[in-house]
């Protein structure tokens, strides 16, 4: 499709409009952003996406001059994306579709960007749109059919861990007899809490460290494993310190700072991952004597 020159390098986007039209989405996505909020506010599995936005903006602004000397060129691809994304709201409204709704405002703010100034000025920004998508909620209908799973996974090697050291113990499904006390793997201690707000942080530090996309893949989808064994972790010393010390390591405050804990241990573990990803073969030169 043919695009129209909008700006040159160096100069500044004067094109006023795209306030008009931000002002005219948020009016219309105004619902959504409401219901999304109140979601952050009420399920504790969400409440990292209060940061996803302001960091996805600051992204932005990170790069601002650098996106002043880049031209900028209308892409009319970007109003067949936007009529998509508006499509996308509309049938996730009629379907009462929460993610699809959420999901069409963070692809319609793309799409208006690629329409407005292009792909070269869109790509150096594309990660903070795709950090965004950190902040909207997993449909219901997945996060249910992957937390009982992980329950039990979590469960299972918890208790082959314990079986190792001789731990006296019997396992029914996610839950966890010890001498004169039952710990239950709650829905809460599956580790899916702690894989979300993970994802994002992994994506960030991801985006940030690694020298190419295929590193930057690799250290992000290892925020998986890197979170699960860390909820076995937290599983198997709660059960230790509830059979050793006292069952308050597997209820109350010291439950919940355990959870902390693991959290910052699978984050520091993330990093060193990280860490190895980057790091290269020093190179040794080789002199001749004359």
């Amino acid at each position: 499709m043919a695009t129209q020159e909008l700006s040159a390098p160096g100069q500044p986007l004067v094109d006023k409009r795209i306030w008009i039209i931000l002002g005219l989405a948020i009016i219309v996505y105004l619902p959504v952003l409401i219901d999304l909020v109140g979601d952050w506010y009420n399920d504790d599995n969400y409440t990292h996406g209060f940061l996803i936005l302001p960091i996805s903006l600051w992204l932005i602004w990170r790069k601002r001059r650098e996106l002043a000397e880049t031209p900028t060129h209308r892409n009319n691809f970007g109003l067949v994306f936007i009529i998509g994304s508006l499509f996308l709201l509309i049938g996730g409204t009629a379907g009462a579709e929460y993610f699809t709704t959420r999901v069409s405002f963070v692809a319609f703010l793309f799409s208006l960007s690629l329409y407005m100034f292009g792909w070269p000025f869109t790509r150096k920004i594309w990660f903070a749109f795709f950090f965004m998508l950190f902040m909207i909620p997993i449909p219901y209908v997945i996060y249910y059919s992957l937390t009982f799973p992980m329950q039990l996974f979590a469960s299972k090697i918890s208790t082959n861990i314990l079986n190792l050291i001789d731990l006296p113990l019997i396992r029914q499904g996610n839950i966890i007899h010890i001498p004169n006390y039952s710990m239950e793997v709650a829905e809460a201690c599956s580790g899916i809490r702690s894989l979300f707000s993970l994802l994002a942080l992994g994506a960030l530090y991801a985006y940030f460290t690694q020298p190419n996309k295929v590193k930057a893949v690799i250290l992000f989808l290892s925020t998986i494993p890197i979170a699960i064994a860390g909820n076995v972790f937290r599983i198997t010393v709660t059960a230790l310190g509830a059979h050793l010390i006292s069952t308050e390591f597997a209820e109350g405050p010291l439950h919940e700072i355990s959870g902390m804990i693991v959290f910052v241990f699978s984050l520091i573990l993330l990093m060193i991952f990280g860490a190895i990803l980057k790091w290269k073969k020093p190179e040794f030169k080789h002199t001749v004597s004359a």
